[in-house]
């Protein structure tokens, strides 16, 4: 939220706690006119003062209680509709005003029951003048994270009428900074590896008169050149993913695609004499990012590839449902154990690290195809069993044929 909106919210939260503490205060002075005049003599009240004047006065005050009521429940439904949770209570620490989002927390069991008792342990010393702030952390699953502010209210005298308390949500914000930091860390270690290994080998030369010495030296120092120049590429590739939108998405033909990419693995393929077979289907049609797609399904393939011992095949199969495009990408590969497979699409996660690193891997690939199938509301599986290879398979919303040149989505 940017620091104008965030002022705003504030200013809104603010009024909505003042106006229900007057609000409360009105209807409590109303209520005693109303027991003085039920309770005095016709025509005189104690003091001497008229029974008209004082009717008078107490219409006064039931409008006056009817626009703030008007006032708070207008502030009430525009609170209603924020992710923030709000609780208001009176100088006696009794919560007078929930949104939606605080009142879900009133009646919570088990993990949510903490912030409900952090609002009432916080509220309780806002109203003897003291502002509070906690963070509160349910283990879940999943991890979900609250941070609860709690200060003072003050009506015109600066004397403490009430408090406010202000509930959010910051389980994603916790998650981005996890995964912030996780990213820092790994691409840090990614390119220090690679890096160093550079300046050793430079330094090796530097010092070598053997020939044969310093040209096997200056291969490996093209190999850790282009191991470097792959992430840095794989990570563009990954951000542009990342921050795009559906404003280049087309009509593009499965098989097209599948073309494509293939076209780019084969070399690969047969340097490692691995075979690629496709086995296409009807004809199918999905709206995208022609680059995207293209790009998961060679990583896709290039993952399959890498995995895969010389004279094997790596098949590419397209099958489709009314609804659904459905691409899989068959190895013969080593497997992945089950326990590892939740983690395979995370950035630069890698099941065998040593093996990776020297099939060239950068640990991005797989994160790319999840994005991508993320980009186009599809989503990416994969069914694998340690030593009987793998079996990732792409699923994409189906485009069909409607009036000719167009498509519309099922």
């Amino acid at each position: 939220m940017s620091p104008g909106g965030t002022i705003a919210l504030l200013v809104a939260i603010a009024a909505v706690g003042v106006a229900v503490i007057a609000l409360v205060l009105l209807t409590r002075d109303r209520r005693r006119l109303t027991r003085l005049v039920s309770t005095s003599a016709p025509g005189e009240l104690p003091g001497g003062r008229p029974l008209d004047a004082l009717e008078t006065l107490l219409a006064g005050a039931t409008r006056e209680a009817q626009r703030r009521e008007g006032e708070v429940a207008e502030l009430a439904e525009a609170l209603d509709s924020i992710p923030l949770g709000i609780a208001v209570c009176d100088q006696h620490a009794q919560i007078r005003f929930r949104n939606t989002v605080a009142g879900g927390f009133e009646s919570a069991r088990h993990g949510e029951a903490l912030v409900e008792a952090a609002v009432t342990d916080l509220l309780a010393r806002a109203v003897q003048g003291l502002s509070g702030r906690r963070e509160v952390q349910l283990y879940g699953p999943p991890l979900r994270s609250f941070v609860v502010r709690a200060r003072p209210l003050m009506v015109d005298d600066d004397e403490v009428r009430g408090g406010i308390a202000v509930i959010e949500d910051v389980s994603e914000q916790r998650r981005v900074d996890s995964v912030r930091r996780d990213f820092v860390a790994n691409i840090s270690h990614e390119l220090k590896t690679p890096i160093g290994a550079l300046g050793l080998l430079a330094d090796t030369i530097r010092e070598e008169d053997d020939p044969e010495v310093v040209t096997r030296l200056a291969e490996r120092m093209i190999l850790e050149a282009d191991r470097v120049s792959h992430t840095v590429d794989d990570l563009m590739e990954l951000s542009r993913i990342e921050f795009a939108d559906e404003s280049d998405f087309e009509a593009l033909d499965i098989g097209s695609l599948v073309c494509e990419a293939v076209a780019r693995i084969r070399e690969a393929a047969d340097q490692r004499a691995v075979k690629v077979l496709v086995h296409a289907g009807e004809a199918m049609a999905v709206r995208g990012d022609r680059r995207q797609l293209v790009s998961a399904l060679f990583n896709l393939l290039d993952n399959a590839v890498k995995f895969s011992e010389s004279g094997t095949t790596v098949e590419i199969n397209t099958t489709g449902t009314p609804e659904v495009v459905q691409i899989a990408v068959i190895d013969a590969g080593p497997g992945i154990e089950s326990k590892e497979q939740e983690r395979i699409f995370e950035r630069f996660y890698r099941v065998d690290q040593g093996r990776s690193r020297a099939q060239g891997g950068t640990g991005l690939g797989l994160a790319i195809v999840r994005h991508v199938a993320s980009n186009h509301r599809g989503r990416i599986d994969v069914v694998s069993s340690e030593g009987e290879g793998s079996t990732f398979v792409l699923r994409l919303p189906r485009l069909v044929a409607s009036g000719g040149d167009t498509g519309a989505e099922r």
